[in-house]
């Protein structure tokens, strides 16, 4: 997971960077094509064909309508914003897998947790700075909307990665992402300028890594032992605002980004703490 976070602050520090100059499903449908290109390359290397073929083909497909509303949300979102705010708001994502896995995966939740993640999204209403003029901006709007998205499609992978390799999980995901995202990309469809195309090799090549990376994490472990390793990227994106756009973070944002990374680290630390004792207690003796 740290791996592909680190991976995916550089695919989207290069989204930002063309953001302006192609539309938001077309990006989005660029992003999944190039990622294509390099992750076809090991698979047909090793002649691991076979270990891609999809099953529960409709939950691949609904994984896929969840990215294509994800990187369309997303890409708006960054554009407008700088890194920090726009990676702010995703960082509630962990804290909603936790509490989707209720639900979806029948995992059990004990009230701290619960407690724990209305603190943490509060700590996201503190960013998304609420105002009597408006509840809150487009741009914040979009950020929010990707973050649901993403964390929807991060418990989905749970239930695929029991019938699915990594390697067909992330294949599926690019190809119909990208198709879903061309298509609604098609009207307005912009030619890639020949200075760009470098940009697109860097996505593609992180975007295949940093996929690779958070579905092989989602499949090998629960959303919420793996999820609050993403708050490495708030990180990244604070440089990366300094570096290249000479932007720094407001208080506002250090302070929700804060909230929202004690309030995970808290549920990590009781999610181990409960494994740790669970084995403890069923081998005690009843009184």
């Amino acid at each position: 997971m740290l791996t592909a976070v680190f991976m995916f602050a550089i695919m989207d520090s290069s989204i930002k960077h063309l953001s302006q100059g192609y539309g938001n499903f077309e990006l989005a449908c660029l992003r999944c094509l190039s990622s294509i290109v390099f992750l076809s390359v090991p698979i047909a290397w090793t002649g691991a064909w076979r270990s891609v073929r999809p099953a529960n083909f409709p939950l691949h497909l609904l994984r896929a309508l969840l990215g294509i509303g994800m990187l369309g949300a997303f890409v708006y979102a960054v554009r407008h914003l700088s890194m920090a705010e726009t990676y702010s708001v995703l960082l509630c994502a962990p804290l909603l897998m936790t509490a989707l896995s209720v639900p979806i995966l029948g995992e059990k939740v004990p009230l701290r947790r619960w407690l724990t993640i209305g603190v943490g999204l509060g700590g996201v209403i503190v960013m998304l700075r609420p105002s009597a003029t408006g509840f809150v901006s487009l741009a914040a709007a979009a950020a929010a909307v990707a973050t649901c998205c993403y964390a929807l499609s991060a418990v989905l992978v749970r239930t695929l990665g029991r019938t699915n390799s990594s390697a067909g999980m992330v294949l599926w995901f690019l190809i119909l992402v990208g198709l879903g995202s061309g298509l609604l990309a098609a009207p307005g469809w912009r030619g890639v300028a020949a200075a760009d195309w470098s940009w697109l090799v860097v996505i593609g090549i992180t975007g295949a890594l940093g996929q690779y990376g958070v579905t092989e994490a989602f499949r090998c472990a629960p959303p919420a032992v793996v999820a609050p390793f993403e708050y490495s990227a708030i990180l990244w994106a604070f440089g990366i605002d300094w570096l290249f756009w000479s932007v720094l973070p407001s208080a506002i944002v250090i302070m929700g980004a804060t909230l929202i990374i004690g309030c995970g680290l808290f549920i990590i630390w009781d999610e181990r703490r409960a494994t740790t004792l669970a084995p403890m207690a069923a081998a005690s003796p009843p009184p």
